[in-house]
């Protein structure tokens, strides 16, 4: 699998207007097998309830099962558990999305395949939800900046409910300048619109993507495939 998505992140990169037809099929089960043991165990579960460990007692038929679920066009995406946690330097709540963990599987997926399209396009100097890249990679060439050249002036400037506001239609249109595969972008709406459960009641999701814990065994900064594409 990591042949083809290699070879796709190549096509991508040598030829900017390249659009990909066909990209639902990568996902199969040797590929949602291996998202499965790339998660983190001993995270918060969804709404419900399953566990990495638990998922995984019954691997194989639970990936079986979800493979024909998505080649039926029947897969859809539990509503994420909304939770809460403090936002540093304010006395506000951040709010999180955390997924059903089949749905982290089928994320991660996702989300590897959407990066080896985008990956190249993003400038050096761009670290915001980037694989192999943190925010502590960001502080130490800032510090390169500020200690051995000249500066002027630092900007720090932030877009006030970015993700909650995100614009499903324009989204959409974003991804199919790249992206012609109704399959996989069929998923991909689904998710967007999954809604999320807070104290018991659904929530429909019609504008804004969800914001998930960082996972920290790849060191990106977002487990959600959303953030790769913004």
């Amino acid at each position: 699998m990591e042949t083809k998505l290699t070879r796709i992140a190549e096509l991508a990169k040598t030829n900017q207007d390249m659009v990909f037809t066909s990209l639902a099929h990568l996902l199969n089960e040797e590929f949602l097998i291996q998202c499965h043991h790339e998660l983190p165990s001993r995270k918060a579960t969804g709404v419900n309830g399953v566990t990495k460990e638990e998922y995984g007692k019954e691997l194989d038929e639970n990936i079986k099962r979800l493979v024909e679920r998505l080649k039926k066009k029947a897969y859809r995406p539990v509503p994420v558990k909304r939770t809460y946690i403090n936002k540093p330097g304010s006395k506000k709540k951040r709010p999180l999305g955390i997924p059903d963990h089949e749905d982290k599987i089928v994320q991660r997926a996702l989300a590897k395949i959407l990066n080896s399209i985008y990956e190249n396009e993003f400038l050096d100097c761009s670290f915001g939800f980037r694989p192999t890249r943190s925010c502590h990679d960001a502080l130490k060439i800032l510090n390169v900046y500020i200690e051995g050249r000249y500066t002027n002036y630092i900007v720090d400037a932030d877009i006030k409910g970015f993700f909650d506001n995100v614009n499903h239609e324009w989204m959409m249109k974003f991804l199919n300048k790249r992206i012609n595969d109704p399959s996989l972008l069929r998923i991909i709406t689904r998710f967007l619109k999954g809604g999320y459960m807070e104290e018991g009641k659904h929530f429909d999701t019609d504008i804004g993507t969800p914001q998930g814990r960082p996972p920290k065994k790849d060191h990106n900064t977002t487990p959600n495939w959303y953030k790769m594409v913004l």
